[in-house]
């Protein structure tokens, strides 16, 4: 198999169980949180900030991550971008406006930013930059496999929309207003768990870290947002399921 084709393979079974990655992510880095935590070697780093807000800035950045996922799914139209079908690629329409006009895979960008987030929390140089490593790779694939189909449903059209458009580093030079208006409806139906994650995430290494410890200073930012994040999670989730509330055409 030449290797178009098999990187094309790989990256389609790479989307279909793109769910592990976050999975993977979490429970290496939570072992090195540990680690570090146990050794007590958690800010031994130079710099003035303490543990609390030193976690809110991590936080922080997931949220940032958070917010462009966020944008980009509220301005997109239905069957593209959001959460895809697991059989396989969708899309009946190229983006090309709004955040597309600056990045070809903005998802994945705000994937990042909201995972990279907790590897701060490990507070070593190495490790963010293996993690940046780690994610790059995995998802370099998926996104040719993207590419690949977006190549052949949409042909000249996607070539030259994509040919002057950095894949994952935004170019903001060119950006164009979105043709679609922002949908709230459409982000709290395709993202509502978002928040509630990244709240119980971050809480989950608080609580497990200061555990290890023996302490009980724990960041109740965390705990309650993840209370309060998971019961509005519970609530959409309900509500999508049982009422038509959040469904609006062509979106």
């Amino acid at each position: 198999m030449a290797l178009q084709e098999e990187f094309e393979q790989q990256g389609n079974w790479l989307f279909k169980n793109r769910s592990l990655l976050p999975l993977i992510i979490l429970v290496i880095t939570l072992a090195y949180y540990f680690y570090k935590r146990i050794d007590n070697e958690f800010l031994s780093i130079d710099f003035e900030m303490d543990v609390f807000n030193y976690q809110m800035v991590c936080f922080a950045v997931s949220i940032f991550g958070l917010i462009i996922r966020i944008y980009t799914v509220g301005h997109t139209p239905e069957k593209t971008s959001g959460r895809n079908e697991k059989k396989g690629q969708l899309a009946e329409s190229l983006n090309s406006t709004g955040i597309y006009s600056l990045v070809r895979h903005p998802l994945y960008v705000g994937n990042y930013f909201m995972w990279l987030g907790p590897a701060l929390l490990t507070v070593n140089i190495w490790f963010i930059v293996s993690f940046t490593l780690m994610y790059w790779l995995y998802y370099e694939k998926i996104m040719f496999a993207e590419e690949q189909f977006l190549r052949g449903k949409f042909g000249e059209t996607y070539l030259n929309w994509a040919k002057t458009l950095p894949a994952f580093v935004p170019n903001f030079k060119n950006f164009v207003k979105p043709e679609l208006s922002f949908s709230l409806k459409k982000v709290l139906k395709k993202e509502k768990n978002g928040l509630a994650a990244v709240f119980l995430i971050f809480a989950l290494f608080d609580i497990s870290g200061k555990w290890i410890q023996g302490q009980d200073d724990y960041n109740y930012v965390f705990i309650y947002g993840t209370g309060v994040t998971f019961v509005i999670y519970l609530i959409l989730k309900f509500i999508n399921k049982k009422t038509t509330v959040l469904n609006e055409k062509g979106r």
